[in-house]
């Protein structure tokens, strides 16, 4: 495999495509909005520059990689010659089903189909594909170029030989690909979801502040970043999808979402991408300063 169609040049995405690339993989970027098109690439150019800046890459390095991105907004002339697609769009069903039966009537029948959903079920977007046995998830973790996990989940369907593969093929990327299963959430966020959700119900509680609930997870379990500081990176309104999306798979109530958390998302407090949720960033994407409403 050798051409790889990227769906989505969000955060994920143009990170994903970013790895690649770096690797020496040809790569279709597709977006439907050349505003998104373009502001991935500019990421992908910025993240490239620290690398030389810290002479991890040289600058011939930046400029190869540079050289192996294509940008499409047509999806289909994007995919026409993917040996492995990588769907990265918005984490919602209903668009990833859609895109998901766009690739199967248009790619070749010998392409691997992979998603990069945190929560949704592999075997239920296999579903709507004619090869089940080709499709496959790859949960890239952010910052994609310097995380090294990947979650490989296989469908109820998906072949052996896919899935060493993707497997073989995430080696050759430099990360550390780890085979789980297809049930909500899968290893990561069904095991870092409710942890996250329990730190916004003891700050919900009146327990201890945003900063003491942090600090606690930092210093005592030799956390990098506290639970409501991640929640603010990975986006509020993702942590809610994917709380949604494990409550409904298991009908448990410990995965039902904060009701903190709900509210927060509705007035549109999302963490560092709307420059407010547990922190206030709008001076600074450090989280250095509490959120005003959090203030004692």
């Amino acid at each position: 495999m050798k051409n790889i169609a990227v769906i989505g040049a969000g955060t994920m995405g143009n990170g994903i495509a970013h790895t690649f690339a770096q690797s020496g993989f040809k790569v279709q970027l597709i977006d439907i909005s050349e505003t998104s098109l373009k502001k991935g690439l500019e990421t992908i150019t910025k993240n490239l520059d620290r690398m030389v800046i810290k002479e991890k890459i040289s600058e011939a390095d930046k400029t190869k990689t540079l050289s192996n991105i294509t940008a499409f907004t047509d999806i289909s002339e994007g995919i026409a010659s993917a040996d492995l697609v990588v769907e990265a769009a918005t984490e919602n069903v209903d668009l990833k089903l859609n895109i998901f039966r766009q690739l199967d009537d248009t790619c070749s029948k010998d392409t691997i189909l992979a998603t990069n959903t945190s929560s949704i079920s592999i075997t239920q977007i296999a579903a709507v594909t004619s090869r089940p046995d080709k499709v496959i998830g790859m949960h890239f973790m952010n910052p994609v170029p310097i995380m090294k996990l990947v979650e490989i989940i296989r469908g109820y369907n998906t072949s052996d030989d896919v899935t060493k593969r993707i497997m073989d093929m995430s080696k050759t990327l430099g990360k550390i690909p780890v085979e789980v299963n297809d049930y909500p959430g899968f290893v990561a966020n069904r095991i870092l979801m409710p942890m996250i959700n329990e730190s916004i119900e003891t700050l919900y509680n009146g327990v201890a502040g945003v900063n003491e609930i942090d600090t606690v997870m930092k210093l005592g379990m030799a956390h990098p970043m506290g639970p409501l500081q991640l929640a603010d990176f990975i986006g509020l309104d993702v942590c809610l999808s994917i709380l949604h999306v494990m409550y409904d798979g298991f009908k448990n109530p410990k995965y039902a979402p904060c009701p903190l958390l709900v509210n927060m998302v509705r007035a549109g407090k999302l963490g560092v991408k709307s420059g407010e949720g547990f922190y206030d960033y709008s001076e600074s994407r450090k989280a250095e300063k509490i959120a005003s409403q959090f203030l004692k």
